[in-house]
């Protein structure tokens, strides 16, 4: 079951996210070191998008255990860019486990997408790890094409 996210939903998410952002953290430390206190500082943010109504978040839910969750910023797109209206921003997006993304994963980003349209929404743009090969693979098979690349080094 899909659904906007409420308060009590929230550790649940920092879960599903905590578990995500260390598998990125093992790829790309450099990238993305989690904080010394980011469980708490996730739970916060989570609370604040929540309680927001400039933001989507959606949950899907299975046997009162949340298994996904999607967080879409709408927001005007930078200056030099003209979409046409508003761009979907999908930063924080995570499932359960890597197989949920063609299911669990589509459908969150296809409910998010109807309500992003309903608020002015003209583009969705998808944060994704270069080496989240089972995101990808479904991004792609839902019409989002790769369009950047974000490169790094140590200074």
């Amino acid at each position: 079951m899909i659904r906007t996210a409420e308060a009590d939903d929230v550790l649940g998410m920092v879960q599903l996210s905590e578990r995500k952002r260390r598998e990125y953290e093992r790829v790309r430390p450099q990238f993305w070191r989690m904080g010394v206190d980011s469980r708490t500082v996730q739970k916060a943010y989570f609370e604040s998008i929540i309680a927001s109504t400039l933001k989507i978040c959606l949950v899907h839910e299975d046997g009162g255990r949340i298994d996904g969750f999607l967080v879409a910023d709408l927001r005007p797109p930078p200056p030099v860019y003209d979409p046409g209206g508003l761009i979907c921003v999908i930063d924080d997006f995570a499932v359960a486990q890597p197989e949920l993304w063609n299911g669990i994963g589509r459908n969150l980003l296809t409910e998010v997408m109807a309500l992003a349209r309903e608020r002015g929404a003209v583009q969705a743009v998808v944060v994704c790890g270069h080496h989240d090969e089972p995101k990808r693979r479904m991004l792609e098979a839902t019409g989002f094409p790769l369009v950047s690349e974000w490169r790094i080094r140590a200074l």
